[in-house]
């Protein structure tokens, strides 16, 4: 009987956690009550999962993603506007090798993915997070369709991946200004300036 109210109590409090009706998952439960899976970090399968039950109970899914390598206030500010399209943020986390491949300058990533991802899941804007490997998110995307697809805007000219795909299920692409003066870039310069 103890076991059976405790459990009951964990389950109420991750539904009242939510926005509207939710069905409390079996993943969702065991990370609760101290099993290993983190709770905000999911194996593709899970997000897939979770994102058809948002589908199938009218909530809305909303996805970004990034390298998030130094968090500042402009990402902050990002994810946070983000997750005002929705019911839920899902973030896409380059993974290690994938924001090597893309070339960005100062030795990127400065922080290994396990760091990224523990920092975006001490975010309250952020409800999930999915890494992958690939060079862009776009099967990612297509695995979980969601209802917003939100980007900077600064993507305007480049073309959004999964944009396509997102608006052909009847989904919509949100692009968000960015904070002036905020980039990881600029960070790792300032800290290279004091160097000096």
């Amino acid at each position: 009987m103890e076991d059976a109210l405790r459990l009951a109590n964990v389950a109420a409090g991750i539904v009242v956690g939510r926005f509207g009706t939710w069905a409390v998952s079996r993943a969702e439960l065991m990370t609760m009550l101290g099993a290993e899976t983190p709770g905000k970090v999911l194996e593709l399968d899970e997000a897939i999962s979770i994102a058809a039950r948002m589908r199938a109970d009218g909530h809305r899914l909303v996805f970004t993603n990034g390298c998030f390598d130094i968090l500042h206030p402009g990402h902050t500010e990002y994810l946070s506007r983000a997750r005002a399209y929705g019911d839920a943020l899902m973030v896409g986390v380059n993974s290690d090798a994938s924001v090597r491949r893309q070339g960005k300058a100062g030795h990127r990533p400065i922080n290994a993915l396990a760091d990224r991802v523990d920092v975006l899941a001490a975010l309250a804007a952020v409800d999930y997070i999915v890494p992958f490997e690939d060079d862009t998110p776009v099967d990612l995307i297509r695995a979980v369709t969601p209802h917003v697809l939100v980007k900077g805007e600064d993507w305007r000219d480049k073309g959004v991946v999964g944009a396509d795909w997102v608006e052909a299920h009847g989904g919509q692409v949100v692009l968000v200004p960015f904070r002036p003066g905020c980039s990881t870039t600029a960070i790792i310069e300032r800290i290279r300036a004091t160097d000096d």
